[in-house]
Formats: structure tokens, C-alpha cells, sequence
């Protein structure tokens, strides 16, 4: 693996890491990555997507991403933390539609 890169770099990696982790839950699901000019090089802010439904935003310093994007026991714990939002958005969803899906 690897560490660093520029931001823009560090973010096409991020979107298809949290995205393989959120599709592993359910294949429909989608990633939402926030990287505007307030963040622009500073962070980002991911949220995972189901059909009208969102989730909380999920704030993530560029820096650490760019220097735990190599370190496996780092990206366990954000793959764990997206799968877990996955599962939570799509609980929220079966509640809302009283458990038809």
C-alpha cells in the first residue's frame, strides 16, 4: 500500500474505499464525498447515500487520510466504521418503511 499523495489523489481513493466497504453492506448504496474549496486540501466530509435517504456526515482530516491510507490496521477501522454507518442507514430505511425491505 501507500501513503500520501495530493489531495485530489488521496480523495479518488477514499471515494472508492468507502464506497467498496458501503457496497459490501448493500450494492446500492452510494458515496457522497464533500470536497469543496472550504475543505479544499484540509479535509472531507463523506456521507453514504440510499435512495432519498442520507447519512451524518462523516469528517475526515486530509492529512490522516493521505498518511493511514497505507496502514492496514487504519483502514480496518474505517472499512468497520463505513459498514457500520451502512448497516444504521439502512436500519433507519426498513424502520421507515415498516421493515418491507
Amino acid at each position: 500500500m501507500f501513503s500520501g499523495g495530493s489531495y485530489d489523489e488521496v480523495a479518488r481513493w477514499l471515494w472508492n474505499f468507502l464506497s467498496s466497504h458501503a457496497k459490501r453492506v448493500d450494492p446500492r448504496l452510494e458515496v457522497e464525498l464533500e470536497t469543496g474549496d472550504a475543505r479544499e486540501g484540509k479535509s472531507y466530509g463523506a456521507r453514504l447515500r440510499f435512495g432519498a435517504d442520507v447519512s451524518a456526515v462523516v469528517e475526515l482530516d486530509y492529512r490522516e487520510v493521505a498518511d493511514n491510507r497505507g496502514s492496514l490496521a487504519w483502514c480496518q477501522d474505517l472499512a468497520a466504521r463505513t459498514r457500520e454507518l451502512a448497516r444504521a442507514l439502512l436500519g433507519a430505511q426498513r424502520a421507515a418503511d415498516g421493515g418491507a425491505r
